[in-house]
């Protein structure tokens, strides 16, 4: 079982940013572990309409990290980045995406996530997305909010994926 860092008593009295850092950390490694121990199959398994598997949550939520530090913070283009023009096409899978390469992938873009805010104040503005000009704590609460709820689909695919090999 993973330690919750939000749940770190030095948490409850820490500063903001790091309070921030703690849960938004916790939600990457819970998204990250929804594959664990899943088949590649199991991993791509449609179980609701729309393109929302697994491991494609997973493909998403890499590029969500780049939309939001690389993108909003370096003003870089998507293009540029090398990552899809809408959220949509984030949830696509090609034929050699898999568990481990998206795994890795996603822990690539968090790293280069925290190294790219590391710099930043919370208050401070990110130019680089279409909505203008954001402060930094916006971006946070919004990767939180993003996250939790990806995270919450995972659950509930995994759940379906793991009560189906009964």
């Amino acid at each position: 079982m993973r330690p919750n860092p939000s749940m770190d008593p030095d948490t409850f009295t820490a500063d903001t940013r790091t309070q921030f850092d703690a849960f938004l950390d916790e939600h990457r490694a819970d998204l990250r572990a929804c594959l664990d121990g899943l088949t590649e199959q199991e991993a791509r398994a449609s179980l609701v309409p729309s393109r929302t598997t697994l491991l494609g949550l997973l493909k998403h939520a890499t590029v969500v990290e780049k939309v939001w530090f690389d993108e909003a913070i370096t003003c870089r283009t998507r293009q540029e980045i090398g990552i899809p023009a809408t959220p949509d096409e984030s949830f696509v899978l090609e034929a050699d995406d898999t568990i481990a390469g998206l795994q890795a992938a996603y822990l690539q873009a968090c790293q280069d996530s925290r190294r790219r805010a590391a710099s930043l104040d919370l208050d401070d503005l990110v130019k680089g997305n279409r909505r203008g000009p954001l402060p930094l704590r916006w971006v946070y609460l919004h990767m939180l909010r993003e996250l939790a709820q990806h995270c919450g689909h995972a659950d509930i695919l995994r759940e379906q994926i793991l009560a189906a090999r009964s």
